[in-house]
């Protein structure tokens, strides 16, 4: 059997206000952008994504289990969650697929409870600062590593 072609894709709370929501930290592109520019660069590579938003965290760690079925590896913005969520992190470790962890901002730039991320030393890649297009680059170096 082949592995599959397929990446989940992750966004966390508040990432549906994308395109309204501070524009000026996280420009003027929405979700619907980044489900686009994502699905696009992964079909470049033979991929196709599957995209979830959740401002739940549950809902995320059941997406992020369910995709050891018929998923290679996950993108993921955590939002809010980088900062504080344990569980998000072991959901990831525990089911053992590549992630890309990817930022829209310089997290490294903003207020110092942005600085520490829960997935930074076990992300396969970290694509931070990079703004929507990040997906992309997060897309071609994860499947680089695949």
């Amino acid at each position: 059997m082949s592995a599959p072609r397929r990446l989940l894709l992750v966004n966390g709370p508040n990432l549906n206000l994308l395109g309204t929501r501070e524009p000026e930290v996280y420009g003027t592109a929405t979700l619907a952008d980044v489900e686009r520019i994502t699905a696009e660069a992964a079909a470049a590579l033979g991929f196709e994504v599957r995209a979830l938003q959740s401002n739940h965290e549950g809902v995320l760690i059941d997406a992020i289990h369910d995709a050891r079925a018929d998923c290679a590896g996950i993108v993921i913005n955590p939002g809010g969650l980088t900062h504080t969520s344990v569980a998000l992190r072991d959901a990831l470790t525990g089911v053992a697929l590549p992630f890309a962890e990817v930022h829209i901002s310089d997290v490294y730039a903003r207020e110092e409870f942005r600085h520490h991320s829960y997935l930074h030393d076990v992300a396969a890649v970290r694509v931070i600062g990079r703004g929507v297009e990040g997906y992309a680059d997060a897309v071609r170096e994860l499947v680089a590593q695949l």
